[in-house]
């Protein structure tokens, strides 16, 4: 019977304040990427030379995904038009989507990203994460009851007698509580970078880091003038 106590009473506990706390913090990040509108993400315009929806996103237009161009064509024998589909450029993906992934499952945003090597980060982090909460959690319920068990008892039994006195086991059971609430509190500040980090770098998937991009200081000769310049040149 004292087994079963023993398993309801941590159940309990752990379904209790600690988990309120991740629950809210997991449906506050949620709603934070459900809400992002979807222009923040990529802008479209209307092309009414092709009669189509073109992406305005500068990766978008790089990757040249989805794109098709529609041409006129003369056919004698058929008065259609025929479609030319362009040749589809490097993977770009939605930075909501992989948020979301993100989110929803730690590490499935990097894996959506194709960033494989940020994936058993994500889960040693996670793995940390859980040692602490686990050994802090145990030492604080072994403290409390100790605590709790020596209050008006003149012959406590528990395993700390002759080593902590009452004042030391409340001034531990305080201790292990605060370790336990800044085990969530880093916890939940992980999660949210490795959401943050699915975002970011989906915007930065395909950003050009290429030499073909410069900025160079250079004298600049005008009339009756003679100054500097600020050149930047875009191959």
């Amino acid at each position: 019977m004292s087994v079963k106590n023993e398993l309801v009473r941590r159940f309990h506990f752990l379904f209790g304040d600690v988990a309120r706390r991740y629950c809210i913090a997991f449906i506050l990040m949620i709603s934070c990427i459900s809400a992002m509108p979807t222009h923040c993400f990529a802008q479209a315009t209307p092309d009414t030379t092709l009669n189509n929806i073109v992406d305005d996103t500068v990766h978008q237009r790089k990757a040249g995904q989805g794109i098709r161009v529609i041409t006129p064509q003369a056919n004698p024998g058929n008065d259609t038009t025929s479609m030319i589909q362009v040749k589809k450029g490097p993977f770009q993906p939605n930075p909501k989507k992989a948020g979301l992934y993100s989110a929803l499952i730690p590490g499935l945003g990097q894996l959506y990203n194709h960033n494989y090597w940020k994936v058993p980060v994500v889960y040693v982090g996670i793995g940390v994460a859980g040692y602490f909460f686990i050994t802090n959690l145990d030492s604080y319920q072994g403290y409390r009851k100790a605590y709790i068990g020596r209050i008006n008892n003149p012959y406590p039994t528990d395993k700390y007698v002759g080593q902590y006195s009452i004042d030391q086991l409340q001034q531990l059971q305080n201790d292990y509580n605060k370790y336990l609430d800044l085990t969530v509190m880093f916890s939940t500040i992980g999660y949210a970078l490795q959401v943050i980090d699915a975002v970011v770098s989906a915007h930065l998937k395909n950003f050009d880091i290429s030499r073909d991009i410069s900025m160079h200081v250079t004298p600049v000769a005008t009339q009756n003038k003679l100054g500097m310049g600020l050149v930047m040149n875009f191959k």
